[in-house]
């Protein structure tokens, strides 16, 4: 299933550029880079060849879709092992 501004929550996050839009940590604010791995609570975000870990809980992302739509994201929505969310997404 292709990724939307609908479904993007339950999809794999690697690959999109991603803008952390604000956080409850202020130094994370405005970070903008790709998303490179993600983990249970955080995203790795690759920005100017520094990996930055960028916790999901917290935080409100913008990511810019293969069309070129950007979407918001509340991380707290996002925290969840990545295989677990695309199940949900299929009903297993």
């Amino acid at each position: 299933m292709k990724r939307s501004a609908r479904n993007l929550k339950y999809h794999e996050l690697a690959g999109l550029e991603v803008r952390v839009v604000s956080h409850t940590d202020s130094s994370l604010a405005n970070v903008l880079g790709r998303v490179v791995g993600e983990t249970r609570n955080v995203l790795e975000v690759l920005k100017d060849g520094r990996l930055i870990r960028v916790p999901k809980a917290g935080g409100v992302f913008a990511f810019k879709l293969e069309s070129g739509t950007n979407v918001l994201v509340d991380g707290d929505a996002l925290v969840g092992r990545p295989e677990d969310r695309m199940k949900r997404l299929v009903g297993g």
